[in-house]
């Protein structure tokens, strides 16, 4: 498990932040992306959080470890 929460350059489909997610607490990227999809059926704020976190967090290549 990855201890930074970073966006990877490998595994993207859209920002990378479904990938850098599922990184960071060892997940498959398909799960994570399936259960952001399945969570966009429910109401609330998930595509302003995604966009967030899209903006929040740095690219793997920025990112010094």
């Amino acid at each position: 498990m990855s201890r930074k929460l970073v966006r990877p350059r490998q595994g993207r489909m859209f920002a990378g932040v479904c990938a850098g997610l599922a990184q960071r607490f060892g997940m498959s990227a398909g799960m994570v992306r399936l259960l952001f999809l399945l969570s966009l059926l429910l109401p609330g704020t998930q595509v302003i959080i995604y966009l967030i976190l899209w903006i929040l967090m740095p690219d793997e290549d920025r990112v010094r470890y």
